[in-house]
């Protein structure tokens, strides 16, 4: 099994390019923002529990991701691979992470993280919230999930770097242009 973990900030087009990393290689896409805002249309107990955490642009507790992690891998667990959107998030995630694979017997393979400039992304983001109907990036939330991304998820940079699983790239040009090279860093 193959686990592929997609990094970037809010905007960087991880939700689209996990997406297409899933169709061509046949992976699960596990967008935890997706499930997140999925269960929150849908009026559930743990849609009404993050809708406010949501709605702030704050961070959804890391037990509760978990939770929803290993039922995903659970319930997929004869899928040739994964590709994690917007997950992990924290320092503390990625450590339980790595414990919940290695208790159903895999691990993560390569980290790949998409590199934009602060003005591009915020532009990004605020043309998706116009097209897609999105509350949940108004310019205040925004700004206070770009602070969330640097402050919580630049560390595990460092730290899948230290494992030697991190690649670098930079998210600017065409979908298909970053496309192709996310593709010539996956090792199948």
């Amino acid at each position: 099994m193959f686990n592929l973990i997609l990094f970037g900030p809010p905007g960087a087009g991880k939700g689209t390019q996990a997406v297409k990393i899933a169709e061509k290689y046949g992976w699960v896409h596990v967008s935890t923002g997706d499930i997140l805002r999925s269960e929150v249309s849908q009026g559930t107990p743990l849609g009404l529990k993050v809708k406010a955490v949501m709605e702030a642009g704050t961070l959804v507790s890391d037990e509760l991701l978990i939770e929803i992690m290993e039922s995903v891998f659970r319930k997929n667990s004869k899928a040739g691979g994964f590709v994690l959107d917007g997950f992990p998030r924290t320092l503390k995630q990625a450590k339980e992470l790595e414990g919940m694979l290695e208790k159903l017997g895999t691990k993560v393979s390569l980290v790949l993280s998409l590199e934009v400039e602060s003005e591009e992304l915020a532009k990004r983001m605020l043309k998706r919230a116009q097209e897609q109907g999105r509350k949940d990036d108004t310019e205040e939330v925004i700004k206070n999930r770009l602070v969330q991304y640097h402050q919580h998820t630049k560390p595990l940079i460092e730290y899948y770097e230290s494992k030697n699983l991190l690649k670098n790239l930079m998210g600017m040009g065409t979908i298909e242009d970053i496309f192709e090279s996310l593709c010539r860093e996956i090792p199948v």
